[in-house]
C-alpha cells in the first residue's frame, strides 16, 4: 500500500505521463488532498486499494461503492471520485504488467480509456471525472486493452451462426470490439492495423477461424440512409455481417453522437458533417438505434 505521498507523486507523473489538461490534473490532484486530508475518507479510499492490490478480480462495483462514499462524506461529485479512484489503481495496474511481462505501451494505450472517459464526461456533463465508471474493471483485471486504435477483449459469441462456412456457437470465443472516442478518425488503415494487432494478441485464445463481434450505434443498418458510404462509419460497418438490430426509440445513444444530453434536436451542435446529417435525420422523424455484427480475420 502506497503511502499519502508516494501516492500523490504518482498521481504527478501519471498526469504529466499521459498529457492531462492542467486544470483538470490540479482540480483531481486537490481532490486527492482532500480525500487524504481525513483520516475518515483517507480510510475508505485506502480500502477501496487495498481491495484491488490484493486482488485484481475484484468486485469493482464495490470499489465504486466505496468512492461513492468518500464522495458524500466531502460533499464532492460521485463522478469525479470514481475517475480518481482507477486512476489511483492504475498504480498497481502498471505493477501487474510488469511482473507479468506485458508490453507497457499496452499499458500506456489502456489507461488513455481514463481521460477519454474524463472528456467525455466534461462534454456530456460538465464534470471532471467519469460517469461511465462501470465500463473500466475489465482493463483492470487485465480482461481487455487496447491495441491501436481500438479495444478489445475476449467473449462467449452467445448465440448460434452459420454463414460461407463459418460455423460459431453460443460457446465459441470470439474478440469483442470497442470504439474509444479518441478525438481521432476510425481510418480503415488504422482499424486494419489494430484488428491485427488484436488476432496476434488473442490467438491463445480464439481459433485460426477469428472471429470479431461488435455491438454498437455504428452498426444500426439505418446509418446507411445517414450518412455517405465513403465515410469512416459506413466503412467501419461495411466488414460486418450484422446479424441482428434495433431501434432506440429512447435514443440512449445520442450522446456518443453529439457529446451532450441535450434532447431538443434544435439545439443539438451542428459543427461536423457527420451530426448535421444525424440532426437533419431526427428532426425528419428518423430513428436511431444499435446493430451486432461478425467478421473472421
Amino acid at each position: 500500500m502506497s503511502t499519502v505521498t508516494e501516492m500523490r507523486d504518482y498521481l504527478v507523473s501519471f498526469f504529466n505521463d499521459f498529457e492531462y489538461d492542467r486544470t483538470d490534473a490540479a482540480f483531481l490532484l486537490f481532490t486527492y488532498d482532500r480525500i487524504a486530508g481525513r483520516d475518515d475518507t483517507l480510510a475508505v479510499w485506502n480500502e477501496a486499494i487495498k481491495t484491488y492490490e490484493e486482488n485484481c478480480n475484484c468486485d469493482f462495483d464495490m470499489i465504486i461503492s466505496l468512492a461513492q462514499e468518500v464522495a458524500q462524506r466531502l460533499d464532492m461529485h460521485t463522478y469525479t471520485a470514481e475517475l480518481l479512484i482507477f486512476i489511483c489503481l492504475s498504480k498497481h495496474l502498471r505493477e501487474l504488467y510488469s511482473e507479468r511481462n506485458m508490453d507497457i505501451s499496452i499499458y500506456h494505450n489502456s489507461m488513455l480509456d481514463l481521460k477519454y472517459k474524463l472528456a467525455e464526461c466534461k462534454a456530456v456533463k460538465g464534470v471532471v471525472g467519469s460517469f461511465v465508471s462501470w465500463w473500466f474493471g475489465r482493463f483492470f483485471n487485465l480482461e481487455r486493452v487496447a491495441l491501436g486504435r481500438l479495444q478489445f477483449e475476449v467473449d462467449s459469441f452467445g448465440r448460434r451462426y452459420e454463414r460461407d462456412g463459418h460455423i460459431l456457437t453460443p460457446d465459441s470465443k470470439a474478440i469483442n470490439i470497442h470504439i474509444p472516442r479518441t478525438m481521432t478518425h476510425l481510418t480503415p488503415e488504422e482499424c486494419d492495423k489494430a484488428f491485427a494487432m488484436a488476432k496476434e494478441y488473442f490467438k491463445n485464445e480464439v481459433g485460426e477461424d477469428c472471429p470479431f463481434i461488435c455491438h454498437s450505434w455504428m452498426l444500426y443498418p439505418g446509418n446507411e440512409a445517414i450518412l455517405p458510404e465513403n465515410t469512416n462509419v459506413r466503412r467501419f460497418m461495411s466488414r460486418f455481417d450484422i446479424f441482428d438490430h434495433a431501434d432506440d426509440p429512447t435514443l440512449e445513444d445520442m450522446w456518443r453522437i453529439f457529446d451532450t444530453d441535450e434532447r431538443d434536436f434544435n439545439r443539438l451542435p451542428t459543427d461536423t458533417t457527420m451530426r448535421r446529417a444525424y440532426v437533419s435525420h431526427l428532426k425528419n422523424g428518423g430513428m436511431l438505434g444499435w446493430g451486432h455484427g461478425v467478421f473472421f480475420l
